[in-house]
């Protein structure tokens, strides 16, 4: 059964309603009556720039108000009621507003088009959004700051290829995801302020004829300046794209943490252990302990790495201005947010009561990790690095082949291999001598440590 001609904004130019699929799929209320306050706020604005423009008076701006405010409070309070034919949130505030003050309320879309208040309900949705999510991003950089220095004098093996390489402070491996989501944080800070540019008063592509003032709109609403071209405004779901992609980035290095943290608190690592609130287990196994907590950081990040390209998909084709294609956006944008603020609340509670067991991260270092500083202390004798390089691979063959731990080999052996080797090779034998050589900027000695700790807290207290 059709509708009957005129029940939508745009039906008075057809002979026939809508056929019934097509009105199922054309339907966006599902997902963007998230957006009521964000169109309501939009409104309640529009209302003052067509008072001023004169084409609204006083009273009729007032009522026009009252109802918007009275229609929130529906939404605030879960009463209001959707009817069958609500297309969208643009729609539905419309048509409950006539239902509650008449006449005037058809008086409010002046100008206006479902285009321009599509991309400015989205831009303030996400503005508000990005806000919640920076706010979550510091508290999870804190958290990091705060473990790092809490487990300073913890040593481990730092890995590479997932083989052990060099000793490095427990500290110096979580910084480097709190080094990731702070860069993490800027970018959503730079992609706030990229997108805090309004396009209301672009109408559906040529303009507004009605003098509206924009700049005042742009003031009202918190934005910070206007949209240059109305065909581009409507059209414009770049920032969109921005979102889903950082998105996908953030939970890139999420789902890294995830791995590493799955790893070291398996027990054939043990450097860590996760909590009982953040693990599960086994149907059939009793013994089992699962990080499923940091699997689903893990596995979440490749789906929304899928609505990413999606997205994109979507966009490549689109000719210019506005077009139904768009309303996927929706979609794509709410669920990314959804996924990842889920996300960062799993880290943030995995993160906050796990433990670190520096016995197991110790007895996980071995001597032959110090080659490296074996190859150092012959540079510091005047041998060019590649020399010593080859000199100590020679080295730890003959360790290898001859079955003799490396700090083991006597110094006459070692000075048949280099004459630069004398009695105090023997002090290059150390994990806390080998770490604090470290002292670059970056490095994993206790003071470069603690600078990135102190660095983080300068940033930390700026955003804050």
């Amino acid at each position: 059964m059709t509708e009957r001609k005129g029940e939508k904004l745009w039906g008075g130019r057809f002979q026939q309603g809508t056929d019934p699929i097509l009105n199922k799929i054309n339907s966006s209320i599902r997902l963007d009556k998230r957006m009521y306050e964000e169109d309501i706020q939009a409104s309640i604005a529009y209302t003052a720039a067509l008072h001023k423009a004169k084409l609204l008076t006083e009273d009729e701006q007032v009522l026009i108000n009252r109802g918007l405010r009275h229609i929130l409070r529906e939404w605030q309070n879960e009463q209001f009621v959707l009817r069958a034919d609500d297309e969208d949130i643009h729609t539905a505030v419309e048509r409950r507003l006539t239902e509650l003050i008449g006449d005037s309320a058809r008086k409010l879309h002046t100008g206006r088009s479902r285009n321009d208040q599509a991309v400015t309900d989205t831009k303030l949705w996400l503005r508000k959004s990005i806000d919640v999510l920076i706010a979550v991003l510091v508290d999870i950089i804190q958290l990091l700051q705060s473990q790092a220095v809490k487990n300073m004098s913890v040593i481990m093996p730092g890995y590479t290829h997932l083989q052990r390489a060099q000793p490095i402070r427990w500290s110096h491996w979580i910084l480097s995801y709190a080094w990731s989501l702070k860069n993490d944080t800027s970018k959503l800070i730079q992609m706030r302020k990229m997108l805090n540019i309004m396009p209301l008063g672009s109408g559906a592509v040529a303009g507004n004829p009605f003098n509206v003032d924009r700049a005042l709109l742009a003031t009202s609403l918190g934005f910070d300046g206007l949209t240059e071209n109305s065909m581009q405004a409507v059209g414009d779901r770049d920032f969109v794209a921005d979102f889903l992609y950082w998105a996908t980035l953030l939970s890139m290095h999420l789902s890294r943490l995830a791995e590493d943290v799955i790893i070291y608190s398996s027990q054939e690592f043990a450097f860590v252990k996760l909590s009982d609130g953040f693990s599960t287990g086994s149907s059939l196994m009793p013994h089992k302990r699962n990080p499923d907590s940091m699997e689903l950081v893990r596995g979440k990040s490749g789906t929304l790495l899928g609505k990413c390209v999606g997205f994109l998909t979507t966009l490549k084709a689109t000719p210019s201005t506005y077009n139904k294609d768009l309303q996927e956006d929706k979609q794509a944008l709410f669920e990314s947010f959804d996924t990842i603020y889920e996300l960062l609340q799993l880290v943030h509670g995995s993160i906050a009561t796990f433990s670190v067991n520096p016995d197991k991260c110790r007895a996980a270092l071995t001597l032959d990790m110090l080659s490296t500083d074996l190859a150092y202390y012959l540079v510091k004798k005047g041998v060019p690095f590649r020399n010593a390089h080859h000199i100590v691979g020679q080295i730890v063959s003959a360790s290898e082949t001859e079955k003799i731990p490396i700090e083991k080999i006597p110094l006459s052996q070692l000075q048949t291999f280099s004459p630069f080797f004398d009695e105090n090779v023997a002090e290059i034998w150390n994990f806390e001598n080998s770490v604090e050589q470290y002292e670059t900027y970056g490095g994993t000695s206790f003071a470069a440590v603690q600078q990135q700790i102190d660095t983080l807290s300068v940033w930390l207290s700026q955003i804050l």
